[in-house]
């Protein structure tokens, strides 16, 4: 395709509702859809009470409610197919997904499978279904993936350990609810890691080949309020204020790589998920300065631009020492929230590099990457990373 002749599309949900109190509105949402709805969400939001609170809210708008808490961390096509056996078991039509991209995950590969038939599997790569799936409302409880409006499902192959990466425009959710009230209670653990997950969405998309003027506002815009709002919502988690702005900030940072798409930290990450059933943000978050050292040559001006969004002071500088900012600062937010400093404090083998650096140049998210990378560049990624 010559220069000039490529297009490019924009992709999110009909309806976004935020602020304070906006999942209150889910029960007038879902009964737009269906008669009996499935809440698919984690045993941890099941046995907190969570799934409760939100069952309660659609069933005032007079809409049955069955739940499904079988989402797992990283959830596997096992999960999925178990879903659809059970919401087909309890005759629901409509999808609400209650938790952080597990749970978003998990009810788009249910709601993909029940619209389409056949296995998640048969998904795996770009725009593979035929049909709509099962109409999702996604509420979010997490300031980090963004998957509760995205076109991105990340499922784990229970036979390869592999993280299948399905990208189709079918599972971008109907509606995405970001209520920060039900983040107040995030750990600062995994207020840490959803975070930097969606710094890494928000720098992907920024030096993605597929980036364009609406994708790069949108992620600059959240990586500024990232660099000002994720230490302080690390520290305090009742701090309304850095809840409210970080709920944005994912969102954002969703609108950015939901049309822009990411790169080798996406995809070396996935990988580290499906082989040690590690938490992604924090996956991400050790690999983002690796990769982003590796991709600082191909385009450098946008590097002294995230800089910038990052709070530096970059007058004087060149381009390049500009760029070189951008990366130490990324290192600094990790360490002062707490981000292990390598991988191998989360147990990962040399042994295994080659065959996770062989998948991560199968993964569909690689595609976008600014710099064209090689085996031996990603073996080496993942070493510098150890």
């Amino acid at each position: 395709m010559a220069l000039g002749e490529m297009t490019y599309g924009f992709f999110m949900p009909t309806v976004n509702l935020m602020g304070p109190g906006s999942a209150k509105s889910l029960g007038n949402q879902v009964k737009t859809f269906g008669k009996k709805a499935l809440i698919v969400t984690d045993d941890y939001l099941y046995k907190s009470g969570m799934a409760d609170q939100i069952a309660g809210y659609i069933k005032e708008a007079g809409v049955d409610v069955a739940v499904y808490p079988g989402a797992e961390p990283n959830p596997t096509d096992k999960n999925v197919h178990d879903g659809v056996k059970f919401m087909q078991d309890n005759n629901c039509d409509v999808l609400v997904s209650l938790g952080g991209g597990s749970a978003h995950d998990c009810a788009k590969g249910i709601g993909i499978v029940a619209g389409n038939g056949g296995n998640i599997r048969d998904y795996e790569g770009i725009d593979k279904s035929s049909r709509p799936m099962t109409p999702l409302i996604a509420v979010n409880t997490t300031a980090g993936t963004a998957s509760e409006m995205t076109r991105f499902c990340i499922i784990t192959n229970t036979d390869t350990h592999v993280k299948m990466a399905i990208v189709d425009w079918r599972c971008t959710p109907n509606v995405a609810i970001n209520d920060p009230l039900l983040m107040m209670g995030m750990p600062p653990s995994l207020t840490a890691a959803t975070g930097m997950d969606a710094l890494t969405h928000a720098v992907e998309a920024y030096v993605s080949t597929l980036a364009t003027p609406i994708t790069d506002a949108s992620a600059l815009m959240a990586i500024d309020l990232i660099s000002k709002n994720l230490r302080h919502a690390v520290a305090n988690g009742d701090n309304f204020e850095a809840r409210d702005k970080m709920a944005y900030a994912e969102f954002l940072a969703g609108m950015a790589f939901n049309n822009a798409s990411l790169g080798y930290v996406h995809a070396m990450a996935h990988q580290l998920g499906g082989f040690y059933n590690l938490p992604h943000g924090v996956c991400n978050a050790i690999l983002l300065p690796h990769v982003e050292s590796f991709n600082l040559i191909a385009c450098p001006e946008r590097f002294a631009d995230i800089a910038e969004a990052l709070g530096e002071n970059v007058d004087g500088l060149s381009v390049r020492d500009a760029a070189d900012v951008a990366i130490e600062s990324i290192r600094q937010l990790s360490a002062d929230i707490g981000i292990p400093s390598g991988l191998t404090e989360l147990g990962v083998k040399e042994a295994d590099l080659k065959t996770m650096a062989e998948n991560a140049m199968k993964d569909a998210t690689h595609l976008t990457n600014p710099r064209k990378a090689t085996l031996d560049d990603v073996i080496q990624i993942y070493k510098n990373a150890l």
